[in-house]
């Protein structure tokens, strides 16, 4: 079987770095153990580096660390172009950019699906493959 390759959204790459133990993070650990090829964009990279300090009592981490965090996961993830995202309907606008991601990925690069906890995105789901942590990890967790 070939390996699934996803888009991780920003909030699943925060609550995996933040909570190790939890799905998000069992997900994160999937990706670094080969089992997952993960697909980023700049853009998710750049919101990651924005909010990552934010949470600094839950993970520890310096600025400096963050920094090579950001910069490892950009190496072993591939790293696209969002396309333009296809859907007015989408409520924010910082959404955008996302799912522009997953449209590159699907075309491009042969992506499986968005993994996010974003409700607005979630709300696409009949038109584009994308799941929550848990339902991606119900159907996949055995990796």
């Amino acid at each position: 079987m070939a390996t699934l390759r996803v888009v991780l959204d920003t909030n699943v790459l925060l609550s995996g770095i933040a909570y190790p133990a939890s799905v998000p993070g069992k997900i994160m650990a999937a990706w670094r153990h080969g089992s997952l090829e993960v697909l980023l964009s700049d853009y998710i990279l750049e919101e990651l580096r924005r909010v990552l300090p934010r949470l600094s009592h839950r993970h520890g981490l310096t600025t400096d660390e963050i920094d090579d965090l950001i910069d490892s996961l950009a190496i072993q993830a591939e790293v696209i172009e969002p396309a333009l995202a296809p859907e007015p309907t989408l409520r924010d606008v910082d959404d955008r950019p996302v799912l522009g991601t997953l449209v590159a990925a699907l075309q491009a690069a042969g992506a499986d699906y968005l993994i996010t906890g974003d409700k607005d995105l979630l709300a696409l789901a009949e038109r584009f493959p994308i799941l929550t942590p848990a339902a991606f990890w119900g159907t996949h967790g055995g990796l």
